[in-house]
């Protein structure tokens, strides 16, 4: 189907029946006259092809169709556009000639397919029998078609056409029965509801909530964890210095003492090494040790205590016993 033509047929099946009025007078000839010819001598005129122009019009897609009153001219014009063939589809205009000639000069009549039956074609044809009506014609009537979907407009797809642009990654759009979830019909229904056990839906609106219930209770976990976490105390009488002249805590200097005197001692003071294992363990040997004798120490200064306790109470002659036996 010629989508172009398709729109003709759109148009010319809702004036099926129209008949022209005494004299010849057309509606279609009477608009030919005042918006295409801009002329008068139209509206009493032969008006198989002016019928096709205010159709064309009225679908518009008058750039594709043509608009014509001479059907040989519109043949041409066919032709010229490189739209011109011999093979009969729905939707092209067809050109009659009822003499038996086959060229554009011979032709006589217009109108557009609608079906086609092999050698036979349905047609709508205006100023048939003095009416727009159907027609049975024999394809050897006719001398050639023109496809207006064929008809190149410069800047413009043809009508019927058009690609509505959709993104790569996305899916079709909803149909509005898919939207709120009507069946397409009663079949469809059914074979849906015995395509497959029925499911429980899921509770969309309850797993967002437990997920986001998960979120909150773990952000929780984590902040008390980090909470827990000790950080390590200095030990007392030790000061951390933080690096950097900007964290520096000023102090004041005493008053026999200046600053350039302080910049000379630091640029003359020497490193000390770093301490070697073997250092430090010695260094805690003697701490231990050190610990150890004044406990001994401790011990004999208690013994010497008791022992003045008991001679102070003591009687005179058990005193002197006591001296003896030492």
């Amino acid at each position: 189907m010629d989508p172009v033509g398709q729109k003709l047929l759109h148009i010319a099946k809702t004036e099926l029946g129209y008949r022209e009025k005494g004299s010849g007078y057309t509606k279609f000839g009477d608009w030919y006259g005042k918006h295409v010819a801009h002329g008068g001598g139209y509206d009493y005129a032969p008006w198989c092809d002016m019928f096709l122009a205010w159709a064309a019009d009225k679908a518009g897609v008058e750039d594709w169709a043509g608009q014509f009153a001479s059907t040989p001219a519109h043949a041409s014009w066919f032709q010229k556009h490189h739209a011109w063939g011999h093979k009969p589809e729905p939707g092209a205009i067809v050109f009659f000639s009822f003499s038996g000639g086959k060229s554009i000069g011979d032709i006589e009549h217009v109108g557009i397919v609608e079906k086609v039956h092999g050698d036979k074609l349905t047609t709508i044809e205006a100023n048939h029998n003095d009416q727009l009506g159907r027609a049975d014609r024999d394809v050897s009537q006719v001398v050639g078609f023109g496809y207006p979907a064929k008809v190149k407009v410069k800047g413009k797809p043809v009508p019927g056409t058009e690609v509505k642009y959709q993104p790569k990654h996305s899916a079709p759009a909803l149909s509005p029965r898919e939207i709120v979830g009507i069946p397409g019909s009663e079949q469809q229904a059914a074979q849906t509801s015995h395509s497959a056990p029925e499911q429980p839906l899921v509770d969309q609106s309850g797993m967002l909530t437990g997920l986001l219930a998960v979120v909150v209770f773990g952000t929780a976990t984590l902040a008390i964890a980090r909470a827990r976490v000790k950080v390590p105390v200095p030990a007392s009488g030790v000061q951390l210095r933080k690096h950097g002249k900007h964290h520096r805590k000023p102090v004041e200097l005493p008053v026999d003492v200046t600053p350039a005197q302080l910049d000379e001692a630091d640029t003359g003071t020497a490193v000390m090494p770093a301490l070697t294992a073997e250092a430090a363990v010695q260094a805690e040997d003697r701490e231990f040790w050190g610990k150890i004798s004044v406990l001994e120490e401790d011990e004999e200064l208690a013994f010497w205590d008791s022992m003045h306790s008991v001679m102070a109470n003591a009687h005179p002659s058990e005193r002197a016993s006591t001296m003896a036996g030492m």
